[in-house]
């Protein structure tokens, strides 16, 4: 028997791909599935995005691209950062990437290593604490709390670091919990980092324009104090889209004092990616110069849908759930009902024909809760809503 090394015995998944899978069985063998469970937006890319990726491969784009991408893909990213934070970056600070992932892949990469910690926001997105663990680093959870809006605390999370903290890992706004952490706290953390100059930050900011209620977000490139350790990721999925067109973007330092982590985060796409692709770079272009109608007709969708969940959602006996302010996800607290997260979230998804995700697959601390993407349908959403009600009142 062949026997790989120890780490890919710690290497988790994302179960939201799981439990497609498994719902995408059950509509196979003729079942009506309500689907809440996948994270990406239900509407289609625009189509001058779509046009500019045709057009890119009529004109012969067909080759290799430079491993960090198109200069003309990088410095559209600059546009759009100094558009949205005010910050301006050098396109020699940008790197395209296949999709976000690959962003948190290498970072974690970087610094993780057997003996080192590495703190990641819990409940999380999964792969933080997957990579972590792959790399024999010890994860270190920076409590999420719905008793404060799923934001981070910046004095709890400054409380968590060690000599041995290699890397922190942020998340606003938040995927499970749709949390946006209010600019002071943000303020507050990045003057307390101030003191661990041996800590560097990644901010996953790929939700950064999907806030509601008049919040907003606030990108961590507004405090130059910590931008020489400072790693953020960002892309096209979510704002345009374009899930299945891998594209994503990060920012990353570049100077001696930071070890010069953009040109090793360049020698990993040449070991591994090679590149993007270039139609789908030239799509990308089109998205942030284009006209942004379709975004913002997606995001009134979204918000339109967020009060139905919501609203549905505190309606049902044993549920209660806070106004998410970002994102497009719903994360009720499902206590009262007696059921354990990952246990409801299965019977739903077999008995009820909703699927959905169990907390705990979002770290140590989501049990008690569910999470819900409200990115399909008002109709879709309001028949799971009576689904899940008729199934607890079973």
């Amino acid at each position: 028997m062949l026997q790989t090394i120890a780490a890919f015995d710690r290497l988790g998944e994302e179960n939201a791909f799981a439990v497609l899978a498994r719902a995408t069985a059950l509509a196979h063998q003729g079942r009506d599935i309500v689907n809440l469970g996948i994270g990406q937006p239900d509407f289609r890319t625009p189509e001058h995005i779509v046009e500019a990726a045709i057009k890119a491969l009529r004109d012969g784009h067909h080759g290799y691209t430079p491993a960090n991408g198109l200069l003309v893909t990088r410095e559209a990213v600059v546009r759009r950062t100094l558009a949205t934070t005010g910050v301006e970056v050098s396109p020699e600070s940008v790197m395209i990437m296949p999709g976000g992932k690959p962003t948190m892949f290498a970072a974690i990469l970087m610094f993780g290593e057997p003996g080192t910690e590495i703190l990641y926001p819990d409940p999380g997105f999964p792969i933080y604490r997957s990579m972590i663990e792959f790399t024999g680093a010890t994860p270190v959870p920076v409590p999420m709390r719905e008793a404060n809006g799923f934001a981070f605390s910046a004095e709890e999370t400054l409380s968590l670091i060690t000599p041995r903290t290699r890397l922190l890992i942020l998340n606003s706004p938040a995927n499970p919990t749709g949390g946006v952490t209010p600019r002071q706290e943000i303020e507050k953390l990045a003057r307390g980092l101030e003191a661990h100059p041996h800590v560097a930050i990644m901010s996953d900011e790929i939700y950064d324009v999907m806030t509601y209620d008049g919040e907003r977000h606030t990108s961590l490139l507004a405090f130059p104090e910590i931008r020489d350790r400072l790693i953020v990721l960002n892309g096209w999925s979510k704002t345009w889209a374009m899930t299945g067109w891998r594209m994503g973007w990060s920012i990353w330092p570049n100077g001696p004092e930071s070890g010069r982590l953009y040109d090793k985060v360049r020698k990993l796409a040449v070991n591994c990616w090679s590149c993007v692709n270039a139609p789908s770079q030239y799509a990308g272009i089109a998205a942030i110069d284009g006209p942004q109608d379709d975004v913002g007709a997606m995001m009134r969708a979204f918000d339109a849908r967020r009060k139905i969940v919501v609203a549905g959602l505190n309606a049902i006996d044993g549920i209660s759930c806070i106004t998410p302010k970002g994102a497009f996800y719903a994360f009720p607290n499902i206590e009262r009902t007696g059921w354990q997260a990952k246990e409801l979230a299965s019977a739903l998804l077999e008995e009820a024909g909703v699927a959905l995700i169990g907390g705990p697959d979002f770290g140590i601390l989501g049990e008690g809760y569910i999470r819900l993407s409200y990115a399909n349908s008002e109709e879709n959403i309001l028949r799971a809503l009576e689904r899940i009600e008729a199934f607890l009142a079973r």
